[in-house]
């Protein structure tokens, strides 16, 4: 084809098509010089042109080409120094995806030429390959921006009154019964009415997508015939995954996860993504050469003294510099997009302890807040840190700044401990039912700067919780050596699978506990999709690599009576705004009733002592939560007042009597919950009167 080259401008990076032709923009501040490959299809082996960039603004290389359209295929080769010793590793026979493709057509394919050194030679990365990668690379597209948003609005849930419900775009639909069979596993598969029909009456509000950020599958689990199943292991910030695409791998992509998010936002229901902004897909020193590392490796990574290795805090290999501008714009850029865009509400930060560390330290108020807070676009979405990396002082929860929630490992951590009768402190327990003020409340955050949650992706399910003792990960082919070795599970007497009818009575007990103490917490709720139907990994605590039946959610096998129970638990939760309070509890009388707005109760029914605090034996405890203590306004200005409840916890082996609290705190009460008895109240349950006795099951909660 013919070519005619302008000029072009430096920003917006990437690839912009403006109606007349696309604009190429690629920050490489150490590079010499720069060819932009253009392509006439995706089976095309090589390129049809290979353009020189000569326009060079601030660091940024950049080219306009009137007559191109969406559709158009493209990538870059960089030239520069080859000195892996100094942090250089640029070599113009390596094709390269642009950071900020929008779109990128298909996988990459494992060869040994998509490295940047020769594989086998001795002195490894210090070698230069000279065999040209592009037969072996996907395409990056140029997009088509436009799309009828018909009036879509952003739900814009009050964080108190969000339920998130992590899953896998996959992974959730690819079994669905009820899903035609051509797009199930993907984007188009979730807005499916069968499916927002399934989560407008399960009562979630968010579904937290794991990544659909484009991604690397890596080379060794490929070669052992698995896959990268989770996805974190990013190369495309901008780029929704073509895996999870129905339609088409050339732009497509892109209008269908936008027609997801419109037909969830019409449901009610918010969209997060789980973003890796901490590392890329290419990996250590050894790694491929596919993209960062090919345009400007010293100016995207975190680099050790010895300029050859990386910094990794993250155990994958690299870490991205966010300490630095043109990285930070990067992702700013990228979170914008989503936003503005693609209509995302929220992001969850894959170890996000890593992107506030300024040097090595890290700093809560680094740059990277810094830029999120004062940023008028991000600052208004829901942020969520998962507060922790593997690097020294890392583990960070509760030390992120107001704005941010967090994935609370504690509250994780308190729960499984406490229902498995593991020793802990009541003290622990209820700060950790109350929002976890000990972590939030001295820096001016709210009881919803925690995200409580007892499983997530990784880690066993709800089902494997109460069913596995060791983690059973031999599918994986590691010799059962990954995976959490400390899960705080309890298999309730059996490892695994067993007919015995005491043990499976216990356990669908423990699933009620858990998700009732869940729904009883403040701070905002999460649940892992599938554990409302007792979903299995069978003990697999880590199946990152297991793209089949070990993930994929089993409809056909779904409990039933667990899912009915956690839809009228969901129900309860949101109609009684007692459990979902903006504030902190105050413990200060009510005025004209003398009652505080919660109180601790032993079984005896009198008032918790300093004692009854410190002893980690105790399992057992009541609490009084005051409906008119809520200390709040509605958006009316009148104050928020709901029911009077009182919650008893027992997690010892067996019945204990309760005797409740006298007329001051209320003449009658009504069960609502028995975990006992799998009983969540549609209709009034038992009734009983002040300081009578109940006897509350072994491993049950019950709520008056």
């Amino acid at each position: 084809m013919s070519i005619t080259v302008q000029p072009g401008s430096p920003f917006p990076l990437g690839a912009t098509w403006d109606g007349r032709g696309v604009n190429f923009a690629l920050y490489a501040e150490n590079a010499t010089a720069v060819e932009l490959c253009l392509f006439d299809s995706k089976e095309q082996q090589n390129e049809s042109e290979r353009i020189k960039v000569d326009e060079r603004t601030h660091h940024v290389w950049h080219i306009y080409i009137p007559g191109l359209k969406p559709g158009q295929l493209y990538g870059y080769r960089v030239y520069g120094r080859y000195e892996p010793e100094h942090g250089h590793r640029f070599n113009p026979n390596k094709f390269l995806i642009d950071p900020y493709a929008k779109a990128i057509s298909d996988t990459v394919h494992w060869h040994d030429s998509l490295f940047g050194y020769e594989v086998g030679h001795p002195d490894a990365d210090l070698t230069f390959s000279g065999q040209d990668s592009v037969p072996f690379m996907p395409r990056c597209v140029v997009i088509d921006p436009t799309f009828d948003w018909q009036e879509d609005k952003f739900p814009k849930i009050p964080y108190h009154k969000t339920i998130i419900y992590e899953l896998h775009v996959k992974g959730f639909t690819k079994l669905h019964p009820h899903i035609p069979e051509n797009i199930r596993g993907t984007y188009s598969s979730l807005a499916h009415p069968a499916v927002i029909n399934y989560l407008r009456e399960l009562g979630i509000t968010a579904v937290e997508l794991m990544p659909i950020h484009y991604f690397i599958s890596d080379r060794q689990l490929e070669e052992r015939g698995k896959t990268n199943y989770w996805g974190y292991n990013t190369i495309g910030f901008f780029a929704p995954d073509v895996r999870y695409s129905s339609n088409g791998h050339l732009g497509e992509q892109v209008f269908e996860f936008k027609n997801m998010v419109k037909e969830l936002h019409k449901a009610g229901i918010e969209v997060f993504l789980d973003v890796v902004y901490n590392h890329t897909g290419e990996g250590n020193h050894l790694g491929p050469t596919l993209s960062f590392r090919g345009v400007d490796n010293a100016s995207y990574y975190r680099l050790t003294h010895d300029k050859r290795y990386y910094m990794d805090y993250t155990g994958t290999g690299n870490t991205l510099s966010a300490n630095l501008p043109n990285v930070l714009r990067l992702i700013m850029d990228s979170l914008r997009y989503w936003i503005l865009e693609m209509h995302v509400d929220g992001f969850r930060f894959d170890l996000a302890s890593t992107l506030a560390r300024e040097l090595h330290e890290v700093d809560r108020l680094g740059s990277f807040f810094d830029i999120i807070h004062q940023d008028p676009v991000i600052s208004q979405v829901k942020l969520i840190a998962e507060p922790w990396d593997i690097g020294e002082g890392g583990y960070m929860v509760g030390n992120f700044p107001p704005g941010w929630a967090e994935w609370n490992g504690k509250y994780r951590d308190c729960m499984r401990d406490y229902w498995r009768g593991a020793n802990s402190m009541l003290s622990e327990f209820a700060q950790r039912l109350t929002g976890s003020s000990d972590l939030y409340k001295n820096d001016y955050r709210h009881p919803t700067a925690s995200v409580n949650f007892i499983t997530a992706h990784d880690g066993f399910t709800l089902n494997d919780l109460v069913s596995y003792n060791e983690k059973h990960n031999e599918a994986n082919d590691e010799n059962n050596n990954d995976g959490e070795n400390h899960n705080r599970s309890w298999n309730c007497g059996a490892e695994g699978p067993t007919d015995d009818p005491a043990i499976l009575a216990l356990r669908n007990r423990q699933k009620r506990n858990f998700l009732t103490t869940l729904f009883l917490s403040q701070g905002v709720p999460m649940l892992l999709a599938g554990d409302e139907m007792g979903r299995t990994q069978n003990g697999n605590n880590n199946p990152y690599c297991q793209d089949n039946e070990i993930s994929w959610i089993n409809w056909q096998e779904a409990d039933i009576e667990l899912l009915e129970f956690t839809k009228k638990l969901i129900r309860g939760y949101k109609d009684h705004n007692v459990f979902s309070r903006r504030d902190w509890f105050k413990g200060q009388p009510i005025k004209g009733r003398g009652l505080t707005d919660i109180a601790w109760f032993s079984p005896d029914g009198k008032k918790m002592n300093e004692e009854n605090w410190k002893q980690d034996f105790a399992k057992c405890l009541a609490v009084y939560l005051n409906g008119r203590g809520i200390h709040s306004l509605d958006y009316d200005g009148k104050p928020i007042v709901d029911d009077n409840f009182y919650l008893i916890f027992n997690a010892h082996s067996e019945p204990v009597e309760y005797k409740l609290p006298t007329r001051r705190y209320g003449a009658q009460w009504i069960k609502v919950i028995d975990t006992n008895t799998n009983f969540v109240a549609e209709e009034e349950g038992e009734r009983y009167r002040a300081a009578a006795k109940i006897t509350v099951e072994g491993f049950s909660v019950v709520v008056l």
